[in-house]
């Protein structure tokens, strides 16, 4: 971060599109979640936070707790046929902050990637998200990927 600030200072052209579904489509993909992913997670479920995490959730390799992938394809538990997102109202952080991940945005190089997969950062007519708005939610995904290791 120089003197003018990180280099989506200005704002980057944003708008997600409908029926896309390519954030959540990609097999090996992991979210990790902070405790209020989980008791809102299990709440929408009408389940025991920890029998929600037992049925819906897996460990990451240190322990953390992450959404569970289909067994078939390895994609999101929560991702429709239409790729439409069955949990939306109360889907976790790190979901709603994408493409505003750290890892997303730490170099050219990811940030290049980002824009491959996410058809939603190629439309050149689409508003601009500010910089506080982009922070916010790489502040969002910075707890989720902190995330929690046990109930």
């Amino acid at each position: 971060m120089g003197a003018r600030g990180p280099w989506y200072s200005e704002g980057v052209r944003f708008e997600c599109q409908p029926d896309c579904g390519k954030c959540c489509d990609q097999p090996g993909g992991v979210v990790f979640l902070a405790r209020h992913d989980a008791e809102r997670l299990a709440k929408h479920h009408e389940m025991e936070v920890q029998d929600w995490l037992d049925r819906d959730c897996t460990r990451s390799q240190n322990g953390r707790y992450v959404l569970r992938s289909r067994e078939q394809d390895g994609i999101c538990i929560y991702l429709n046929d239409d790729k439409s997102c069955s949990v939306y109202k109360a889907k976790p952080d790190q979901c709603s902050a994408f493409p505003w991940w750290n890892e997303n945005m730490v170099s050219n190089r990811s940030w290049h990637k980002t824009v491959q997969l996410c058809p939603g950062l190629r439309q050149p007519e689409a508003d601009a998200i500010s910089l506080p708005v982009i922070q916010g939610h790489l502040e969002k995904d910075r707890v989720a990927e902190k995330g929690f290791r046990t109930w």
